[in-house]
């Protein structure tokens, strides 16, 4: 049996992302902080800023098909603001991606390992107050870039997927933190719609196909068409 680890798998994209991978076949193992009982999944309580855990998390496996990272947090933050969210967001969104490539890469099989990263649209462009999420999700996307040279020689792919809006609990504290709805998020959007969590997990699960192996080292933008304004 094929085996995907998904981190942040127990909500949002994370969770959209396992149930595909599940359906499909998959013997999904999903890591996140909280524990939660979780059918048709196995799960690992992870913290993935901290790299005992991720070595304990892979240390059991044996082999790994395909690494979603898909663990991250976000929130609104300035110069003057707290330093200790700074750190939590650069830990949890890209220290986390590279502890867990880093563990999952050895056990990834030539020609066939896949990794996908989720990154941001907010990995391509920047935000005024999310200076530490716009950090992080560029160093995202240029860590997949990097690590799908690396491995090319392997074979394997290592591939980044960018959000815009999503229909998902971080989605909705922005809003607050905008003062905006929903409603007036979707009207910014070229499309005039917010994203569902299995949209994005559509977009990860092409990646995937055997039809992608020549894909790699992208940063593939589900976003409604807003980077075609820049």
């Amino acid at each position: 049996m094929t085996v995907a680890v998904i981190t942040g798998g127990t909500r949002g994209i994370g969770r959209a992302v396992a149930d595909r991978l599940a359906a499909a076949g998959y013997q999904t193992i999903i890591a996140a902080r909280k524990p939660r009982v979780l059918l048709g999944h196995t799960f690992h309580p992870c913290d993935v800023s901290d790299p005992e855990q991720v070595r304990r998390l892979f240390a059991g496996l044996r082999r790994v098909d395909v690494l979603v990272n898909a663990a991250g947090i976000a929130g609104a933050n300035t110069l003057d603001g707290d330093d200790a969210l700074w750190h939590a967001i650069i830990g949890s969104n890209l220290h986390g991606t590279y502890y867990c490539s880093k563990a999952a890469v050895p056990l990834l099989p030539d020609g066939t390992g896949r990794i996908v990263n989720i990154a941001s649209v907010l990995g391509l462009r920047g935000v005024p107050d999310q200076t530490a999420y716009c950090a992080a999700k560029h160093g995202v996307v240029g860590f997949t870039r990097s690590l799908a040279l690396a491995l090319a020689p392997r074979g394997i792919t290592v591939n980044a997927v960018c959000p815009g809006w999503v229909a998902t609990e971080m989605a909705a504290a922005r809003y607050r933190e905008l003062g905006i709805t929903e409603a007036e998020a979707a009207a910014g959007v070229p499309t005039g719609r917010i994203a569902t969590p299995a949209e994005i997990a559509d977009a990860v699960m092409w990646l995937l196909r055997p039809e992608s192996r020549g894909i790699t080292g992208h940063a593939l933008p589900v976003e409604g068409g807003g980077l075609a304004r820049a």
